[in-house]
């Protein structure tokens, strides 16, 4: 059965122009649905298998290594462990003075203005060391990085500041950078790139609206030919990094079908091109603001066409991107927090005694370190398969949920409560960026949402391959509520159940093997044989919740979103346990075994034991003594910060 979530889904219609029925619209029809959702979801599932046809056939979804761990028989492990990282010596160059001149503004207290904005400086500043053309191929002014070299460099920057790694995403990943280079013509790349390389023309991307957010076939924001150009009109919101100036990807209907144009801000506002300010509680370092058109001219030119797929393949392609940089950017932001509990652990005493030394404030240090070599692993794996020309999609969700949950919990649960009640105080850590930890939630798709996307696209491939035949079998004889007992049924049935019933003899009694490890630390080993082993046993249950669900699964989003979770939480284990192991440092490996045992935990339900307390209190004294090294130059505020007035 091909099911996708809903009409909220992730992705996106497509624009062919011509509209074919897919089993999804199909199966909905039957399930009672309207002719206007079945139809908006059926194509949903056309402009999924657009993105796919993007890619080479051995690196679409269904050979992805999430997908394959849970079909197969036997997990491809090699493709969950990341390729070494090798950056050339002109790219790292760029980096390190990247890094240096944001350090160099943090001492000195001038990365921000008097609004509490970046500077105009520091980005020309940045500008000039190479910063904005990390992503741009050389041929056009840019180093043309390798994903796998960008990425945990994101994590670098966001220790000097977030908001910076931040926005050479938007800028690279899901701004302009990434449609011109992917989708331009020769002509528009030798037009637009060499500008967004030097930092010229910082980028963005518009595609929400007021009405279109996780549905984007609401799209509202038009573009009209006249002539040689098109006159644009309609509303952007939420739009990261937007003021004038900056050069966009604009998604919008062009005869109906959404599209994108690259438009080139002017100057200053016009009564064709307006900004929309607002109060944002998160982001407020950057601008994030909605742009109002009205008859706004763009240069027909300026239209990314696609070989396959819509506007919207376009948007989606950089999303992935977009997710793993999210991931890499909690890992930085993560060390920030803990860097800034160490101090205040050591200091702050309850019955004379620090609270570095009490078992719950330990516990709280390991388990951030825990997250945050989770997150480090997720990144390296992500970032090679994007090198090695795997779409990605599965994997890509899985970094963003679980980066962005990471990041939560650790701001409320961990960082929060140590720091106590001054956590609140104006010019603490906490205070000043509750929101913006929080915000990921929301960024690039909401978790649960994703998770649902991410269902649909581990299931689509066995629906298609055994269920299809029997849902139109019963479109053909008008049954919409099936019942193996009803003999009618079970006639109307007669010609396509084989092959499923095939499959799930096989699942029964041909063994699959143990998972082929390689060389790990014992403990490691026991993650990975768990998460191998557990996610080979995934395929009988997953089959049997479409099949007890049937037409109705669309609307079993609570079932889909829990069953996801928990494939995600193998997945997270799997490439968590194979990176640790390659891993010389000791405290990352403990660290690593660490969030893989609660993990593991949360899917048996079973409770900590006190070896799992003594290893947790251990490895939190350990950080406390300065074991983790990636936090060693890591700045921190002042023990007794300063209130400030409000």
């Amino acid at each position: 059965m091909s099911i996708s979530p809903d009409a909220n889904s992730e992705h996106v219609p497509a624009d062919n122009g011509e509209h074919h029925a897919s089993f999804a619209e199909t199966a909905l029809k039957l399930g009672g649905k309207s002719e206007e959702e079945a139809r908006r979801t059926g194509a949903i599932d056309e402009a999924d298998d657009q993105v796919e046809a993007l890619f080479k056939p051995e690196y679409q979804t269904v050979h992805s290594p999430a997908h394959r761990a849970v079909w197969e028989r036997g997990i491809p492990v090699e493709l969950f462990e990341a390729n070494p990282v090798e950056t050339p010596a002109d790219i790292q160059q760029v980096m390190d003075d990247s890094v240096e001149l944001v350090r160099r503004h943090r001492e000195d207290g001038t990365i921000l203005d008097a609004q509490g904005k970046i500077t105009n400086q520091i980005l020309d500043e940045l500008a000039g060391v190479g910063y904005w053309g990390l992503l741009v191929d050389r041929e056009y002014g840019g180093r043309g990085t390798p994903f796998r070299s960008f990425a945990p460099f994101l994590t670098r920057m966001a220790m000097e500041d977030p908001t910076i790694a931040g926005l050479a995403s938007v800028h690279g990943c899901i701004g302009a950078v990434d449609p011109v280079r992917t989708f331009g013509t020769p002509e528009q790349k030798a037009r637009f790139l060499p500008g967004l390389a030097s930092g010229q023309r910082l980028s963005a991307f518009a595609l929400t609206e007021p009405c279109a957010g996780s549905d984007l076939t609401a799209l509202r924001t038009r573009a009209v030919l006249d002539g040689d150009r098109y006159l644009v009109t309609g509303e952007k919101l939420f739009i990261t990094n937007v003021v004038p100036g900056r050069t966009i990807g604009l998604v919008c209907l062009i005869d109906d079908q959404p599209s994108v144009l690259i438009c080139e801000l002017p100057e200053e506002e016009t009564e064709q091109f307006q900004l929309k300010k607002y109060g944002l509680y998160a982001l407020k370092h950057t601008y994030n603001q909605g742009i109002l058109f009205q008859n706004f001219s763009v240069p027909a030119e300026n239209r990314l066409q696609p070989v396959r797929g819509s506007g919207l393949t376009i948007a989606y392609h950089g999303l992935n991107l977009g997710r793993i940089a999210l991931c890499a950017n909690a890992a930085g932001t993560m060390r920030l927090m803990l860097a800034s509990m160490l101090p205040w652990g050591k200091f702050r005493k309850t019955y004379g005694e620090s609270i570095a030394s009490r078992e719950l404030v330990q516990r709280r240090l390991a388990r951030m370190a825990g997250l945050i070599v989770a997150c480090d692993a997720l990144v390296a794996w992500c970032s090679s398969l994007i090198d090695d020309g795997y779409r990605g999609e599965m994997e890509c969700i899985v970094a963003k949920i679980f980066g962005s949950e990471a990041q939560k919990e650790a701001a409320i649960e961990l960082h929060m409560k140590t720091h106590g009640g001054r956590s609140f105080l104006h010019g603490h850590m906490f205070g000043d960026n509750a929101l913006e930890y929080l915000a990921p939630c929301i960024y690039e798709g909401e978790g649960e949402m994703l998770g649902m996307a991410f269902f649909k696209s581990l299931v689509k491939h066995h629906g298609t391959t055994y269920f299809e035949a029997i849902g139109k079998a019963l479109q053909a004889a008008g049954i919409r509520k099936p019942n193996p007992l009803n003999p009618a049924h079970a006639w109307a049935l007669k010609g396509v159940l084989g092959p499923y019933a095939g499959w799930v003899l096989g699942q029964y009694f041909v063994p699959k093997g143990a998972p082929s490890l390689p060389p790990m630390p014992a403990g490691l080993r026991q993650h990975a044989d768990f998460a191998a082993r557990e996610l080979q046993r995934r395929p009988l249950e997953i089959s049997g919740v479409m099949r007890k669900h049937q037409l109705k699964l669309a609307d079993r989003q609570c079932r889909m979103a829990e069953l996801s979770g928990r494939v995600q939480a193998l997945v997270v284990m799997l490439c968590t346990s194979l990176y640790a192991a390659r891993q010389e440092d000791e405290v990352v490996r403990a660290a690593a075994d660490l969030v893989c045992q609660d993990l593991r935990r949360e899917l048996s339900g079973s409770r900590p034991s006190d070896r799992y307390f003594r290893a947790a209190t251990s490895l939190g004294q350990t950080i406390v003594d300065g074991g983790f090294a990636s936090i060693e130059n890591v700045p921190v505020d002042e023990i007794l910060m300063p209130y400030e007035a409000s």
